[in-house]
C-alpha cells in the first residue's frame, strides 16, 4: 500500500514529519527529543560529511577528536559563552549506580558524587582552547586548522527531526592564528565553503551575511550565516562562521612568541553545521509524492525496475540489465537493480518517488525487442523513452541536468519570494500573506529588532554582504539606515 503523505498545502509541518519518517530518514527516539537516523537518512548525511570533509582538507584542514566532557569550571571563563549555553547544558553529577535498597530498581549511588561536573558538550570551544595551550608557543605553531566530526547536547525543549533535536551530529572547525586579518579571512574563507556545498550540492540557494550583534554566537565578535528559504516561506539558518577574536584566548591563555620573540595572544574562529542540513535538504525541494533529492546527495542516483510476468522473461531483463548496472557504474553513477519479486512494479514506482531517487529505469519484454528503456526523472516527474545504446552516457547527463534543474527552481521561488518593504504594517501584512525573504531598512538598535520580533515573530537573519549601500529610513523609526537587512520567520 503506497505511503500517502498529507499535502505541503494543507498542513506542512505534518507534511515534514510524515517525510522524514515514510522516507526511512528518521524517527524519535526512546530518548526525549533525540532521533534514530536510519540507514537511508544516514546514507545521505555520509555523502554530505564527505563532501565537506574533502572542501576543508582542500583549504588546509585536518580532523581531530575532543573529549564529550568539560568541566563545568571551563564555562566560567568566557562570560558571553556561558550565558549563551546555561540554559540548554546536560550536567553530569555522578559516576555510578546501584540497585536501590528498597528494591525499586536502580538509583545514583549517593557516595559517587563527582568532584567536579561535567557539561556534556553543546560545542567545545572551552575544551579545545584548553588543549590548544599545550599546543601553540610560537608562530611557528601557525595557524592551528583543526576540524572534528561529534554529536554535541543542547538541551532544547521543543524538538523536530533533524531540525531541532537534544542531541546531533556535527562538524565544528576551531581554528587559531597570528593575526586578526588572517582570522578574519578564515571564517570568510568557510563561509564561502558552506555556501558551495549548499548551492553545488544541496542544490539550495543561499544568502550570505552577517549577524546582528543580537543573533551573534555566544562569544563572538562577529558571526557570518548563509540563510536558506523553505518552500513554507520560512528561513533556515543553514552554517555559521564566527571571528571569535582573542576571547578565548584570553580566557584560557593562549598565547604565543611573534617573530619578534614578543608574547602576544592568537586570534580565533569557529564555523560548523550539522544534521540540520538534512532537514533544510527535505523542505526546499520535496513535494506531495516525496523526496527530491539532488543526484549528489542521492544514496540510490539510478533505480532499475524490471517489467514482467513470467520468470523467464525476468531472466532476459536481467541480462540485458546488467550490462547497464556496470555501464552505469564504470561512470560513478551508484544504481539499483530491483529485481525483489515480493512487491509489484507499481509499489516500486511509488516507494522510489517517495524516497527522491533521481532516475528510475523500466524495462519489460517489449523494451528488450525494441532495444529501448523508459526514463523518468523524480523532479519533474516526466517520462520518456530512449534507445539503450549508449544509454549510461545520456543518464550522467540527464543527472547533471536533474542537479542544475532543482538549483534553478529553488533560485527562481527564492525571487518570487523575496520583497523589497518600506512600510512597517505592509511587512506585516505580507508576512501573514505571503511570507518569505523581505529587505527592509532597520535603524540599527537592538530595541528596533526585538521589537519586530516581539510583534511579528520575524528576526533580522542577517546583513547581507552583497547589501548595497541604499540609504533610506527605517520602517519601525523612521530613523536613518544605510542598506537594507534580510528578515523573514524562521526555524
Amino acid at each position: 500500500m503506497a505511503k500517502v503523505l498529507t499535502s505541503r498545502a494543507d498542513n506542512y509541518s505534518q507534511w515534514y514529519n510524515e517525510l522524514v519518517v515514510k522516507a526511512d530518514l528518521a524517527e524519535n527516539s526512546a530518548v526525549r527529543g533525540c532521533m534514530v537516523i536510519k540507514p537511508y537518512g544516514y546514507a545521505i548525511w555520509e555523502k554530505m560529511q564527505r563532501a565537506l570533509d574533502d572542501m576543508f582538507k582542500e583549504t588546509g584542514h585536518v580532523n581531530a577528536y575532543f573529549p564529550l566532557f568539560i568541566p563545568k569550571s571551563f564555562f566560567s571563563k568566557e562570560a558571553a559563552h556561558v550565558d549563551g549555553f546555561a540554559k540548554e547544558c546536560a550536567v553530569v553529577t555522578h559516576y555510578r549506580l546501584m540497585n536501590d535498597p528498597n528494591g525499586k530498581g536502580v538509583v545514583v549511588d549517593p557516595d559517587a558524587k563527582l568532584e567536579e561536573e561535567y557539561i556534556v558538550r553543546p560545542t567545545s570551544e572551552t575544551i579545545i582552547w584548553n588543549t590548544y595551550k599545550n599546543w601553540i608557543q610560537s608562530y611557528r605553531d601557525l595557524p592551528l586548522l583543526v576540524n572534528q566530526w561529534a554529536n554535541v547536547v543542547r538541551w532544547e525543549m521543543r524538538t523536530r527531526l533533524f531540525l531541532r533535536t537534544a542531541e546531533f551530529l556535527w562538524q565544528e572547525g576551531h581554528t587559531a592564528h597570528a593575526t586578526k586579518q588572517e582570522a578574519i579571512l578564515e571564517t570568510e574563507t568557510m563561509l564561502n565553503v558552506y555556501s558551495k556545498f549548499a548551492e553545488n550540492w544541496m542544490a539550495m540557494p543561499v544568502v550570505k551575511g552577517y549577524k546582528t550583534a543580537n543573533e551573534r554566537f555566544a562569544g563572538a565578535l562577529e558571526t557570518l550565516t548563509i540563510e536558506a528559504l523553505m518552500q513554507d516561506g520560512k528561513a533556515l539558518q543553514s552554517g555559521t562562521s564566527h571571528f571569535l577574536g582573542q576571547n578565548f584566548a584570553k580566557a584560557f591563555d593562549v598565547k604565543f612568541a611573534n617573530d619578534e620573540g614578543r608574547e602576544e595572544y592568537v586570534w580565533a574562529t569557529s564555523w560548523g553545521v550539522s544534521t540540520r542540513l538534512m532537514g533544510a535538504l527535505v523542505m526546499a525541494h520535496s513535494d506531495d509524492k516525496g523526496l527530491v533529492l539532488p543526484p549528489k546527495l542521492a544514496p540510490i542516483q539510478v533505480v532499475i525496475v524490471p517489467i514482467y510476468k513470467k520468470n523467464e522473461e525476468l531472466a532476459k531483463i536481467t541480462e540485458t540489465v546488467n550490462g547497464i548496472v556496470e555501464r552505469l557504474k564504470a561512470l560513478g553513477i551508484s544504481v539499483k537493480f530491483d529485481n525483489d519479486d515480493k512487491r509489484k512494479p507499481g509499489w516500486k514506482f511509488a516507494e522510489y518517488e517517495l524516497k527522491g531517487v533521481p532516475v528510475r529505469l523500466a524495462v519489460g519484454p517489449r523494451d528488450l525487442e525494441n532495444g529501448t528503456v523508459e526514463v523518468a526523472r523524480r523532479d519533474t516527474l516526466t517520462k520518456e523513452v530512449l534507445p539503450m545504446e549508449g544509454l549510461e552516457l545520456k543518464v550522467q547527463k540527464l543527472l547533471d541536468d536533474i542537479q542544475s534543474s532543482i538549483y534553478d527552481k529553488a533560485l527562481a521561488f527564492r525571487a518570487n519570494m523575496t520583497t523589497k518593504v518600506d512600510d512597517y504594517e505592509e511587512f506585516k501584512r505580507l508576512l501573514d500573506e505571503k511570507g518569505g525573504f523581505f529587505l527592509c531598512h532597520w535603524d540599527g538598535t537592538t530595541e528596533t529588532e526585538e521589537r519586530i520580533k516581539a510583534e511579528t515573530k520575524a528576526t533580522i537573519r542577517c546583513i547581507p554582504l552583497d547589501a548595497p549601500d541604499e540609504p533610506g529610513q527605517c520602517m519601525v523609526t523612521g530613523k536613518p539606515s544605510a542598506r537594507r537587512v534580510l528578515m523573514a520567520r524562521a526555524y
